[in-house]
């Protein structure tokens, strides 16, 4: 039997190196087929894996206490495994380049743990090159092994969004690949267990690797190219949101609406394609502006709550300012890349502290990345400023009516309501006298 067979026969093990939004998923989505192992090294969220806990709220508490996976954080245990899907965070540092650190970490730990006949995945997102370039010399210099007569290795990029019900890890088609035939047929027959929606196979690794980081700046450049126009319209007096709903009328527009882009993909994923585009000569001009948009928007609008406050008659450095939503998107508690968090730190500048509130993210994860404190909503009463920062479920249920309740009593004309989203109806907001603005 080759691997494959082995593992649908249950003589071998499939292992999770990483436990975050996107390996726990593939780890539960497997177990229920076959036998694996979820690892991590941090303690405290193996624990509350084991307790039936999901943090992620990605596939919810009950499945948790339901699944079968194996968590483990002790190393040791993936020897017993030779299937390796790699999904730890590649993140940026502060210069823009690519933090490699957290997969060249997990390719240490991984290779002093792996056996011959195995096969390694990574689903990192990572610019073309780094699986074979970086990550096998590191496989083999720790195991002693040579890639490709002891172990294989592929890369599948992953696709899951965070917080979205629709398109799960099983119905977004996967894209595959290996470093031979075999190792790309063993792969893929491996994902089909519990990929529904089926699989594409690349024709190598660095077109696998450059599949993940293009999608993600296509969308950042088309989310960057509204949030330019915003920028021009707001200064027109013209309303971006009206203008996208009659640009929308026509078959082939591509629907896209101004925002902040955060998270751990597309204001990420472009700069691995802008680090790797310049160490070879080009320099990318399209992407990287588009990137330089996307970054200014906090700016943008935060200067936009302080012309507000003005023009309520607000005095700027006593406003009470609340934030309703700290997360990188709605209806997940994932804080990583919070463009939010960017505008509390442009009004810093103006003395002025904000009020956070945001029932979905974890409050000691928010303090130990930023050193901001999440307040409780009770604390969030008698505001000068409503920024309706992300677009919860909760938040989109809230009428008028019901955010009013937060304001200290005055005129409706020195309330000051911020809708990022766009989550209110604009002119019954208007209409009432609000000092309102979306983007």
């Amino acid at each position: 039997m080759n691997l494959y067979e082995k593992i649908v026969s249950g003589d071998e093990k499939i292992a999770l190196v990483g436990l975050g939004y996107v390996g726990m998923p593939i780890a539960v989505a497997f177990a229920k087929k076959v036998k694996v192992i979820g690892f991590d090294l941090n303690s405290e969220k193996i624990e509350k894996y084991k307790q039936g806990i999901d943090p992620t709220q990605e596939v919810g508490d009950e499945a948790i206490a339901k699944t079968l996976v194996e968590f483990t954080n002790d190393p040791g245990k993936l020897k017993e495994a030779k299937f390796h899907i790699v999904a730890v965070p590649t993140p940026i540092n502060l210069d823009k380049t690519p933090d490699l650190h957290p997969v060249e970490s997990a390719s240490r730990l991984l290779g002093k743990n792996l056996v011959k006949g195995s096969v390694v995945v990574y689903e990192s997102t990572v610019y073309p090159g780094v699986t074979e370039d970086i990550c096998i010399p590191i496989l083999e210099e720790e195991s002693g092994l040579k890639c490709g007569r002891d172990f294989k290795v592929g890369y599948s990029p992953e696709r899951i969004n965070p917080g979205d019900k629709m398109h799960r890890l099983e119905n977004i088609k996967k894209i595959v690949s290996g470093m031979d035939a075999d190792s790309l047929e063993i792969i893929a027959k491996v994902y089909e267990l519990v990929i529904e929606a089926g699989v594409h196979r690349a024709g190598s690794i660095k077109v696998a690797e450059a599949a993940k980081v293009v999608e993600n700046s296509q969308r950042d450049i088309n989310i960057a190219f509204i949030n330019e126009l915003a920028m021009a319209f707001d200064k027109m007096g013209i309303d971006t949101n009206e203008v996208i709903e009659a640009m929308n009328t026509k078959w082939n527009a591509l629907g896209f609406r101004p925002g902040l882009v955060g998270g751990h993909c597309i204001g990420v994923d472009p700069y691995y394609f802008i680090y790797e585009a310049e160490k070879l000569g080009y320099h990318s001009r399209l992407i990287s502006s588009g990137r330089q948009i996307n970054d200014d928007m906090p700016g943008f609008v935060g200067d936009n709550i302080i012309k507000y406050l003005v023009l309520a008659n607000k005095q700027v450095r006593q406003a009470k300012v609340v934030f309703f939503g700290v997360t990188f998107k709605e209806n997940c508690p994932d804080v990583r890349n919070s463009k939010v968090i960017e505008i509390v730190k442009h009004l810093e500048q103006y003395k002025i502290t904000p009020v956070l509130v945001d029932e979905r993210a974890d409050p000691v994860e928010v303090e130990r990345s930023y050193g901001y404190k999440l307040s409780d909503v009770k604390d969030a009463y008698d505001a000068d400023c409503i920024v309706i920062a992300v677009a919860h479920d909760e938040y989109r249920k809230m009428g008028l009516e019901k955010w009013d309740e937060f304001y200290r009593k005055c005129d409706n004309k020195e309330k000051v309501l911020i809708d990022i989203k766009s989550i209110l109806d604009k002119k019954q907001t208007e209409a009432k006298g609000y000092r309102y603005w979306r983007l």
